[in-house]
């Protein structure tokens, strides 16, 4: 029965959660001059253009995980340097807000008191877990993760270029992490705080209506 949850529940989760993070990339970039995304028709909003499958199913069973990435071209960026920070931050930040927006919609639907929509709260809440969990585990500083494009502004050339250079490499290193749980704990109390500061701000943004 569980496992039948995770599918008929955390995998249509996941989808929305990478979905929206993919997009928000290549929007970003779209912004900053450069057109790959839309070109090869990853700006859109259809999840089956951005799935990874071994990410897809990290997110439905661990609650982390990661998409396909969207193809960039930072030589059309019209601010180079610092176009690769915002089209990397905006992945992790789009899941943030979409879990901001969802709880927002969980709260003022609570008063409802019909089973479906109690259902429908349970889902939404769950998108919202996954989408933290999502931008979360992103932001991991380790190659090829978002976390690691954002510092690269601000590396020296040759550092920079050695990171890109080994980056597929990096991707051992990084499952070997999640193997051996040495991110868990780390993983787990920057979960809680995003968490709490979602659902804080959800209430300080409803708190002058009342609600």
């Amino acid at each position: 029965m569980d496992l039948l949850n995770r599918v008929l529940i955390h995998l249509p989760a996941a989808l929305i959660c990478i979905t929206v993070h993919e997009f928000a990339h290549g929007y970003v970039a779209y912004l900053m001059g450069d057109q790959t995304a839309r070109l090869s028709g990853r700006l859109t909003l259809n999840p089956l253009y951005h799935i990874d499958p071994a990410g897809l199913l990290c997110m439905v069973f661990f609650r982390f995980g990661w998409a396909k990435p969207v193809p960039v071209n930072i030589q059309n960026f019209r601010w180079k340097k610092y176009g690769i920070f915002l089209v990397s931050f905006a992945g992790p930040l789009s899941n943030v807000l979409l879990a901001f927006v969802l709880v927002l919609a969980a709260r003022l639907l609570a008063p409802v008191d019909q089973w479906f929509v109690t259902a429908f709260i349970d889902f939404l809440v769950t998108v919202a877990q996954l989408s933290i969990g999502l931008a979360l585990f992103n932001l991991l500083p380790i190659p090829p993760l978002d976390g690691s494009k954002m510092l690269l502004p601000f590396l020296p050339a040759r550092a920079m270029a050695a990171v890109l250079r080994y980056e597929r490499y990096s991707i051992i290193i990084l499952i070997l992490l999640l193997y051996l749980n040495i991110l868990t704990v780390p993983l787990g109390i920057a979960y809680s705080a995003i968490w709490n500061g979602v659902i804080r701000l959800t209430a300080a943004a409803l708190s002058p209506f009342g609600l």
